[in-house]
Formats: structure tokens, sequence, C-alpha cells
């Protein structure tokens, strides 16, 4: 890609399209009451999937983007437990019968800083309230620098099978100014002592453009970390946005890469990643040749969700805790984002909805175009619109812009097929986003392109 190119799409933001539409067009329109019905018509035995948001951390890293903060003591931390017990039963009371979860995710912030017991009666909760499958993914994010070999076994004692860590770099001078210090023995450790727990399915987050980084330290991380032989990468270009986290305003923002320097430790990272063997899934993850999630791209059954790339194929997924999404075929909804709210909601025996989205036929046929290019890098047209009964002429408004992404290289279009070129990969938000209708009334919502 030129330098020019990559100068051309510096700063230009779009979403990541984990959803569509997306987050900043959620409104008050879908609330609790809406909610609560929207549950009630969920048939008995639907497949579902649960989303579990801790916002707490023992410290904050510089470069985070999450709905998080830090406490000093336990005690908010077991107030916001009992929270989400309640939650829990008022979404169970809700159903006209339990759901099917093939699926559960613990998410935050740093939801290993639950105490065992608590972390084992939430466990207990669900089981309770949801049919768990024998097989169901059980996923958890992990700050290897906080993990106790107590919560090890109770992660596996409640049948966690996947762990995500928390790597960023491994260069000490970045970490340092990032404030996330986190030595190469400690993250090899944790894994270990996961791996000693049956708990073998190990994801790792990589970053790159943050302040500090050079093309040669991210490739140097990305190598330690291929060594470690986890099953999946997490390649995260840092979204730098001060106004909206604050905290990111601690670095140093002269040290900074810009667009081109950004690109150069993207290329880095991926080339040590598929040198080593690993295959690229869509824009930033990558995975063992026999990992599930390779699987699912090769059979084209590669999902995008909250969560990123995955495999599950549920229609629902509820989402418990401040500022947890989730979905439903009507729509989306996500809970408060502040705490207090978040408690005043689930002390008045009321779902926490603080906004959400309904979706129309067009919503969900402009959904499945942006999945399928940010799953497989291309997709049909015209098979789209026929699946959901649209007209030709359906996608004709993105026209204009894909014919100036044909011209740039990052996409080809024959008329019916859109696809991106393996040396666009990192560009494929910019393709996707020809095809949303809201982007420009909350773009500035979103992180830059490139």
């Amino acid at each position: 890609m030129s330098a020019e190119l990559i100068a051309r799409y510096d700063g230009v933001r779009v979403p990541r399209y984990t959803s569509y539409p997306t987050a900043p067009h959620f409104g008050p329109d879908v609330d609790a009451a809406r909610y609560l019905g929207w549950l009630g018509e969920l048939a008995p035995g639907t497949t579902a999937s649960l989303y579990l948001h801790v916002p707490f951390c023992e410290s904050m890293c510089w470069y985070c983007g999450c709905h998080t903060k830090v406490v000093a003591r336990y005690e908010p931390i077991a107030a916001y437990v009992s929270q989400l017990e309640r939650e829990i039963a008022l979404i169970a009371a809700a159903l006209s019968g339990p759901l099917t979860v093939g699926h559960i995710h613990w998410g935050g912030g740093t939801p290993t800083m639950l105490r065992p017991d608590d972390f084992n009666r939430l466990m207990e909760r669900l089981r309770a309230a949801f049919t768990v499958a024998a097989d169901a993914e059980i996923a958890i994010e992990i700050d290897p620098r906080t993990l106790s070999t107590e919560m090890v076994a109770a992660l596996a004692a409640a049948g966690v099978n996947r762990a995500s860590l928390g790597v960023q770099d491994f260069d000490s001078g970045v970490q340092s100014r990032v404030n996330r210090v986190q030595p190469h023995d400690v993250t090899a450790s944790t894994l270990t002592r996961l791996r000693a727990a049956g708990i073998g399915a190990i994801n790792f987050d990589l970053m790159y453009g943050l302040p500090g980084q050079t093309v040669e330290s991210c490739r140097a991380s990305a190598h330690a970390a291929t060594a470690l032989a986890p099953d999946r990468f997490a390649v995260f270009g840092y979204a730098h946005v001060p106004w909206m986290k604050r905290h990111q305003k601690m670095m140093d923002e002269a040290a900074l890469p810009d667009a081109g320097e950004r690109w150069r430790q993207y290329l880095a990272i991926a080339d040590a990643l598929t040198t080593a063997g690993l295959v690229a899934i869509g824009l930033d993850h990558f995975a063992q040749s026999q990992d599930p999630l390779t699987q699912a791209l090769r059979a084209g059954r590669l999902r995008r969700n909250f969560q990123g790339y995955t495999t599950d194929e549920a229609s629902v997924l509820i989402g418990f805790g401040a500022s947890a999404i989730g979905f439903l075929p009507q729509g989306y909804i996500q809970n408060h984002t502040g705490y207090h709210e978040y408690e005043a909601a689930i002390a008045s025996s009321r779902p926490a909805t603080a906004r959400g989205r309904v979706i129309t036929d067009e919503d969900r046929a402009r959904r499945a175009v942006i999945e399928r290019l940010m799953c497989d890098l291309r997709v049909d047209l015209a098979a789209i619109g026929a699946e959901f009964g649209l007209a030709a002429n359906a996608f004709d408004d993105a026209h204009e812009s894909l014919a100036d992404l044909v011209a740039q290289e990052i996409a080809e279009f024959d008329g019916r097929t859109v696809a991106v070129p393996e040396r666009a990969r990192p560009l494929v938000r910019i393709v996707a986003a020809s095809f949303d209708r809201y982007l420009k009334t909350g773009i500035a919502r979103h992180s830059a392109a490139v």
C-alpha cells in the first residue's frame, strides 16, 4: 500500500462493525419495557449467548477504551456481584422458558478481579437460569498480572475453557509509557498455570500504534508471543480518543506513530504471525490452522459480534452488567454505562436498559453485507439481496463510493461481487462503510481507519 494512499485515509473514522447499525445510532426508544417484551417473545430453547461485563480494574492502562474504573477495595465489586445476580434473575423471569446457551463470555475491565466464590456463585446462577450446553464455550478475559492460583482453580471448576490474555506489547519501555508493566515471565507463567488446570484454548491480544512502539519492537513482541503458542491472536490498532477517555491524556501524544508507521507496525506483526503458521482472520484476528475460528472461515460460517470474530451463530445475545450490549431478533439493547445508573435500575427490579435500536429488514440485509465483507473480504450483493427479498438496485447507493475504492485498488467490484484484495485487508472497514447508511451522523465516535 502506497504512502500516498495511507496518508489519504489517515484520520478517516469508521466503525469496527461489531454490529450494524452501530452503537452511536442506538437511542432511548428502546427502553426497559420494550426489552422485557422482546425477551418474552423468545421461544423456549432458543439458542443464545451470554455476555457479562465486570467494569473494574486494579490500575488503569492508559490506552484503554473500555468501560471500566479503578477500585482499591473489594466492597464495590461485591455489591456489583449482587446486582448481577439480581439482573440474571430478572431477565430469566421475563423469558417464557429457558434459553439454550452455547457461549458465555466474561469481559471487562478485569473479570478475574472477582473472588473465586463470587465467580462460582454467578456461574451457578447462570446455569440455574439457562440451559447451558455441555459443550458450551465459556471464555474469560484475563489480566496476567493479577490472576491468583485460587482463581485459576475456580475458573477450571466452573467450566471455563477459553482464556484471553492481555499482552499488548512485551517491550518494557512501551509498557512503562502506557502504564501496563507486564514482564514476559508473568505472561508465560499465567499460560502454564491455565494449561495445567485444563484451560487449553488461549487467545492473546497484541496492539500497535502505541507510544514508543517501532516496527522492530512490534515484530519482536509478535515473535515472543508466537513462541508461547496461543491458539488465536487479536491485533488491535490503538484508538486515540482522549475526548472520550480522559486517561489517554496521560500518554505522550507526540510519541504516537503516524499513519505510515502504524501501517508498517501492523504489517510486521501480521508477517510474524503468518510466518509462524497462523491464518489471517478478517480484519485483525489470526488463528492456528486447526482452530475452530479458521475452520469456520474456510466453511463460510465465520461470524462477527461485540466480542470480535467468533464461531457463535446464535441469534440472541443477552448482556449483563453496566454498559453490556445485547441483541435479539428485534434489535439491539445496551445497559446504562454508569455503575450508579445501572445499580439503581436493577435495585428497582427493572432491566438496566438505557438505549437500543429497532432494526429493519434493510438493516438486516446491510448487516449481512457488512458482516460477510468483514469476515470473508468478499460478498455477493445479489445473493444477499435475494435472501432478504430486496430489489435489484437495493445497494446502488454504495456504487459511487465503491468506484472510488476500486480506483484506489482497495476494492474490486464487478457489479455483483465486492471483494477486498489481500494487500488492503486492514482497510476492509472502509469498504464495509460504503454500505452504512447511518455513518455520517456518528462518525466522530469511531476510531481511525489506518
